[in-house]
């Protein structure tokens, strides 16, 4: 049994930084003491909201962290202890007082216990060199590097990214590493500032620019590829009508579980190819980000606009589900 610390989540979308207890490890586990976690704004949010669920409240938050291994499981032979890895969160509940915690996947904690058999939600050596506040961030633009490769971006393509929160800056990274042409579309210059940053070729601000006549200036026969990318079901339809004729879609956002609903003519008149690109592309994925972020390929570190300690993340999560945190890009949280 170990005690930890962890960013628990209940029915009522409080949370808190609680004390709860780990079970003895299983053969094939790892305990790793975490470094950082990445903060997944728009999934943890749907979690928080009951708008998707990855198992009862209370659930313990996050899902992508760096950390070192403290202990190992008898059967392990692939990791050692001292070893820094990354991994997508505990494989087991916390218990919290008489209550178990859903690891949904739990990261955000001073501990988390890794199954290394699990074909999703394992461990990986972290390589040299990594800025771990960065790396803790690496699923998001392993999902976005997934994307680019299920729509089969090409050099010369020329792609629209709707959309750039960390998943849209990961398409906009992923797809000027396949050689494309990237337009940027957003509310927030704060977010085409970045995405100008990390290659985007063409920035539209959606609010001060007619989207159509300045993407036919730049495109002129159409994108070759959309991604919509902002989460937001309302920007389904917006980023449709962009499409070329028998162009691709990527449903790259993460909507949630309820129903969505899209102008069917659109897609059907336009002949267009949709992709649903889901999770993040799993180990061969995550090792080529992780080595872009070592190697400063892609200075993801970048992207991070807020750094906390745990004893700050409560009142952060509470003010980004009121909508009162400005500026607001990555988040990581600093455990030791």
């Amino acid at each position: 049994m170990k005690l930890a610390k962890a960013l628990i989540c209940a029915e009522n979308q409080n949370i808190s930084l609680a004390q709860v207890t780990l079970p003895d490890l299983r053969p094939n586990d790892i305990l790793v003491k975490n470094l950082y976690t990445g903060v997944s704004i728009g999934t943890e949010l749907l979690l928080i909201r009951n708008q998707a669920s990855w198992g009862p409240f209370p659930i313990w938050l996050g899902y992508q962290a760096v950390g070192i291994v403290e202990q190992i499981g008898s059967a392990v032979r692939q990791f050692k202890k001292g070893d820094k890895v990354y991994h997508r969160g505990s494989s087991v509940p916390a218990l919290l007082g008489n209550q178990q915690a859903s690891p949904t996947s739990g990261a955000h904690g001073t501990h988390s216990i890794v199954d290394t058999t699990s074909q999703t939600h394992s461990a990986a050596l972290a390589p040299d060199n990594l800025d771990d506040a960065a790396g803790s961030l690496f699923v998001m633009l392993s999902v976005g590097l997934h994307g680019v490769d299920k729509s089969r971006v090409k050099t010369g393509d020329m792609v629209v990214v709707f959309g750039t929160g960390l998943i849209g800056l990961a398409n906009v990274v992923a797809a000027k590493q396949r050689g494309a042409v990237v337009v940027a579309i957003d509310l927030k210059p704060i977010r085409l500032h970045a995405a100008k940053r990390f290659g985007a070729d063409f920035i539209i601000e959606a609010e001060k620019e007619d989207i159509q006549k300045r993407l036919a200036q730049i495109a002129p026969h159409g994108p070759d590829v959309v991604f919509e990318s902002s989460g937001n079901p309302a920007c389904i339809d917006k980023a449709l009508s962009l499409c070329k004729q028998q162009g691709k879609f990527v449903f790259q956002g993460d909507y949630g579980e309820c129903p969505l609903t899209f102008t069917w003519m659109t897609a059907h008149e336009k002949q267009l190819t949709a992709y649903f690109p889901s999770e993040d592309g799993y180990q061969p994925c995550r090792e080529t980000v992780m080595g872009w972020i070592a190697r400063q390929n892609v200075k993801w570190d970048q992207a991070i606009t807020h750094r906390l300690s745990p004893h700050e993340a409560p009142e952060f999560y509470l003010a980004i589900n009121q909508g009162q945190v400005d500026n607001l890009l990555g988040v990581v949280i600093k455990w030791c």
